[in-house]
């Protein structure tokens, strides 16, 4: 199979993360001005709860797929045998998953006003399974999966249109919600069935498979608790209308992380095939690439997020929103955090079979998350909530890099890495400075955006180009070679 160019799948796999995160950036702004607060809220919890069912579905499997398939993907018998096992399991635990939403439906009455718009959402549980994602991941077929992104949101925004005209629309937005993945999901299906022999079979090794994806379910269940338990539990400590607040903060702050993880998530099959053939020097010049590119692109975004907070959040949400500007000042600093994390768990713990580190990890901070919910919401309210994020986030990358520190060590203590963060830092600085100044001079809302933001990325890389940043210069180097020839 031709290699695929990771600059390219980046770019590709960047530009879905956009379309993913323009639907949002299209839609809330009208939703939280057209919707209620109230409905804002019952649409948020409604998601948050599904997706814990949608977790059950999941079991963990797209992640192991993901590492055990890339080393079969140059073999069709193979890929095809382990896709369609993979697939079976995936059935299984998807008929489990809706046999307990329905029973919690049934047992839990204070759900009754959410119960149209959970229902709703379940829809996407069967959907996202039949989509077999993690095949076009293995084969970093990131072209057919963008292509197939901008189709189905510009249907979902036309729609969103059309259908949400009034307060009590919510369930009318959560339908458009559902149809943006739905039909993706099924084209997804009819795709890999062309391309791959995937079926239902009888025959399963269960021995080799289950293990491992328990532990990767278990890791995966134990991140979703502290990822979802902020809304879950403001939801019940507090009213919807908290909820709704808070909403748009980690709406913000799911934009600006979406964006960068795009260029993790592309380089996790890549390093997983290198390691499963333990080509490690191969694997350590991509690894220590990704690490030093992130480093000069998550703190400027989360300086830039935190200078211009009150800005973006009348942009996206509207002034009733403006509460949630000191939130998302706050978790805005758990980017930082949850990137350096994912690098640690998902490209070095998961490709090298440690999956019982990662486990140990979440688990730690998901009860640590949980509990420090309890305490600070109570205190906080929504501001509480993105704290715990923070601190939960801090706390996952610090473990995730002591169990991986034995393979990350010569990037972490290499020249290029040091570097990386101390011209990024100066940089940072500098955005800071500039910022204040132009909001000072600028009244303008919009001025002061449009002036922010481009001086400051221009200013930010070229202080980066002058200190001779490792990273800046090598793509500066790439592009004036590629112009030459």
């Amino acid at each position: 199979m031709k290699k695929k160019s990771l600059g390219v799948n980046a770019l590709l796999n960047g530009l879905r993360s956009v379309l993913n995160l323009i639907f949002p950036l299209i839609t809330f702004p009208y939703i939280s001005r057209v919707l209620s607060v109230s409905g804002v809220g019952k649409y948020n919890f409604s998601s948050t709860y599904v997706g814990y069912f949608t977790l059950i579905a999941g079991l963990g499997i797209s992640t192991y797929a993901v590492r055990e398939g890339a080393k079969y993907r140059n073999n069709y018998k193979k890929i095809s045998d382990f896709a369609s096992q993979i697939f079976t399991i995936n059935i299984y635990s998807t008929v489990i998953s809706y046999v307990l939403l329905f029973l919690s439906l049934i047992l839990f009455r204070n759900l009754a006003i959410y119960v149209n718009c959970i229902l709703i959402f379940s829809i996407q549980i069967f959907f996202t399974t039949m989509g077999t994602e993690w095949i076009y991941i293995i084969y970093e077929d990131y072209a057919y999966i963008t292509i197939r992104s901008v189709v189905f949101k510009i249907i979902s925004i036309v729609l969103l249109f059309i259908l949400v005209r009034k307060p009590g629309d919510y369930l009318w937005y959560t339908l458009v919600t559902v149809l943006s993945s739905v039909g993706s999901n099924i084209l997804n299906f009819v795709h890999a069935r062309s391309l791959y022999s995937i079926k239902l079979v009888k025959k399963i090794d269960w021995n080799l498979h289950l293990s491992p994806i328990f532990i990767i379910f278990a890791s995966t269940v134990a991140v979703n608790i502290y990822v979802c338990s902020d809304v879950t539990i403001l939801g019940l400590l507090k009213d919807d209308e908290a909820v709704g607040i808070y909403s748009v903060a980690v709406k913000i702050y799911q934009i600006a992380q979406g964006l960068l993880a795009a260029i993790l998530t592309v380089t996790i099959p890549r390093l997983a095939m290198l390691f499963g053939k333990r080509m490690f020097e191969e694997y350590k010049q991509i690894l220590s690439k990704v690490l030093n590119t992130l480093s000069v692109l998550v703190l400027p975004t989360v300086v830039g997020l935190i200078m211009l907070s009150r800005e973006v959040t009348l942009v996206i949400a509207g002034s009733k929103y403006l509460d949630s500007v000191m939130a998302l000042r706050i978790i805005a600093w758990a980017i930082i955090f949850s990137i350096f994390s994912g690098i640690f768990s998902d490209c070095v713990l998961i490709p090298s079979k440690r999956e019982k580190l990662v486990l140990r990890t979440t688990l730690i901070t998901a009860c640590f998350n949980v509990a420090l919910n309890f305490v600070l919401i109570p205190i906080m309210s929504y501001d509480g909530t993105s704290l715990t994020t923070v601190l939960s986030e801090f706390l996952s990358m610090s473990l995730n890099l002591y169990w991986s520190f034995d393979i990350v060590k010569d990037i972490m203590v290499g020249k290029d890495n040091q570097k990386a963060m101390f011209t990024s830092v100066i940089g940072c600085l500098f955005i800071v400075i500039y910022c204040s100044l132009v909001q000072y001079c600028v009244s303008s809302m919009w001025i002061n955006i449009i002036v922010s933001v481009v001086g400051s990325v221009l200013g930010y890389f070229g202080i980066l180009f002058l200190l001779k940043n490792p990273v800046v210069t090598s793509y500066v180097t790439d592009f004036m070679k590629r112009i030459n020839h």
